[in-house]
């Protein structure tokens, strides 16, 4: 029976729609948008007080599967992707063992088919992540990769860098780059600042960041292919990809939820909840952000999702990096965002955009299109309680925060696959 989601309001980027509307469901695409009359054999959906939109695109998950399954799996994942609104991710690499083979690569699209949101994954740059040796990225996207990283940290070896840029930009995949300079992050805990030295923890500071971006950047010129800098934390690193885009650079960036709602003052509560890498930053920082987004110098929002296990982060100092963020996505960004973007645009960074970076078929409504839709009450607030989300990880960095705005459902594949 076909879907009829009646009296939305319907926001689609894609087609530059925000107004009333009706949208049918066939099967697995959309039929329809626009003013739909009832007929006897739809199932009506009354969505009046709600945004209709595409389904969310996060290009930037790490599911911990295969090798970390304790922490999540590719099904918890898309369990809490869907109760976030979100239809399609990309999986990161950087798995136990890592994503540089086709067998594993397979392995993982193959059993993500039945999962709650559509799987994407990115292969990585070198073998073994070790920076030294390319991966046969042609075998790799053979078998479904749609993009290369070693996120986790950057590409070893320059030699290496240039050449994945270049294979990557031959073969039409996506070059995501964690920008980082080792060296000068090396022991650190958390931005050094004020709050650092208050602590006494050893920080890290803006430069590991801005040092890292300003060599992909430099790669990518200089071999004249595309690069996409992931999860931009600083003020510096917002300079210089806006210093790129306007020399003609081929540069795209995202930046995360938690840098547009937090700064590093969460960490005097010394909760390892907060101790993600790249770090949260200052005031300074966030302000950028915010500022980046609303004038396209950042081209998209993602969640970084790094599930761990409550013992792994009870010990401050110990605990790895990363947060978890995927069901809070839209509710953390728009907050964040209300009062300084329209929410078309809000839709279009976290949804249309990525996908057009990703070069997936996502992050539209038009007709035909596959039916990946999100029903959203943008004006609901609701207190975040880590222990009624649904992926398997709690360490949220939103724990306790009112939020404004609420998936109410996500329909993926026509199929509805969350209902609150």
């Amino acid at each position: 029976m076909k879907i009829l989601l009646k009296g939305a309001r319907i926001i689609d980027p894609s087609q530059g729609l925000d107004g009333p509307g009706d949208i049918l469901i066939d099967g697995e695409s959309i039929e329809k948008v626009g003013e739909i009359p009832d007929t006897e054999d739809c199932d009506i959906v009354d969505c009046r007080g709600l945004v209709a939109a595409p389904g969310l695109v996060d290009m930037h998950v790490h599911l911990r599967d295969p090798g970390q399954t304790h922490k999540e799996d590719v099904y918890s994942a898309c369990r809490a992707a869907a109760a976030g609104g979100v239809t399609s991710l990309l999986a990161m690499p950087n798995t136990t063992p890592p994503m540089d083979s086709p067998e594993l690569v397979a392995n993982l699209l193959d059993r993500a088919k039945t999962a709650d949101a559509r799987v994407y994954t990115a292969a990585c740059v070198t073998k073994n992540m070790s920076g030294s040796e390319c991966t046969d990225m042609a075998a790799l996207q053979k078998v479904g990769a749609i993009a290369v990283s070693d996120d986790g940290k950057p590409v070893g070896s320059m030699g290496c860098l240039i050449d994945g840029l270049t294979k990557a930009y031959e073969l039409g995949m996506v070059f995501t780059a964690h920008c980082e300079d080792m060296e000068m992050a090396k022991g650190g805990l958390m931005n050094l600042g004020p709050v650092s030295k208050k602590l006494g923890v050893q920080g890290i500071p803006s430069a590991a960041e801005d040092n890292g971006v300003a060599r992909e950047i430099d790669a990518a010129a200089s071999m004249n292919v595309p690069v996409h800098i992931c999860h931009v934390s600083t003020k510096g690193s917002v300079e210089l990809i806006r210093d790129a885009k306007r020399r003609g650079v081929q540069v795209t960036a995202e930046t995360c939820p938690h840098y547009l709602m937090l700064t590093d003052e969460a960490l005097e509560s010394m909760d390892a909840d907060y101790r993600m890498n790249p770090p949260l930053g200052s005031w300074e920082d966030r302000e950028a952000l915010i500022e980046a987004l609303c004038d396209g110098t950042l081209d998209a929002i993602s969640t970084d999702h790094a599930p761990h296990a409550s013992e792994e982060k009870a010990d401050f100092t110990k605990a790895p990096n990363g947060s978890i963020g995927m069901e809070t996505s839209f509710a953390a960004a728009w907050t964040a965002l209300k009062d300084r973007l329209e929410l078309i645009t809000v839709i279009s960074l976290m949804s249309t955009a990525p996908a057009k970076i990703l070069k997936i078929p996502a992050g539209t409504l038009k007709p035909g299109a596959k039916a990946d839709i999100v029903l959203i009450d943008p004006d609901e607030t609701w207190v975040v309680d880590p222990n009624k989300l649904h992926g398997r990880s709690r360490n949220t960095p939103f724990k306790g925060m009112e939020l404004t705005g609420r998936v109410r459902a996500t329909y993926l594949n026509g199929k509805k696959v969350f209902e609150l």
